[in-house]
């Protein structure tokens, strides 16, 4: 089973193939914005994936369009809420400080 890393804390999950990256954050006790229940409307979940991009799913057109629409996006930029988990390799995130709930 692979392994989520969430950034800045460290903390280290594993990972169940098909589950969001959300909901994976969400499990391990991290706080983040998810405005929308999961639907790529909002964009508050955004966040930075720096490693093991091949261990997720590709961005679908709903996630592109509401990623053009956010300040800050660049090519590790996912929305959690979108990217799941296909059970290839360990991932690493990087909640943003605006998208945490802190």
């Amino acid at each position: 089973m692979p392994t989520v890393t969430i950034m800045p804390s460290g903390k280290t999950v594993d990972a169940a193939e098909g589950a969001t990256l959300l909901q994976i954050i969400m499990s391990s006790g991290e706080e983040i914005n998810h405005k929308c229940d999961g639907k790529a409307e909002c964009g508050s979940c955004h966040i930075y994936v720096h490693e093991g991009r091949k261990g997720i799913s590709k961005i679908a057109r709903e996630e592109n369009e509401r990623l053009d629409t956010i300040v800050g996006i660049g090519s590790k930029s996912r929305l959690a809420c979108q990217a799941k988990i296909l059970g290839t390799e360990n991932i690493k995130v990087e909640l943003l400080g605006f998208a945490s709930g802190l």
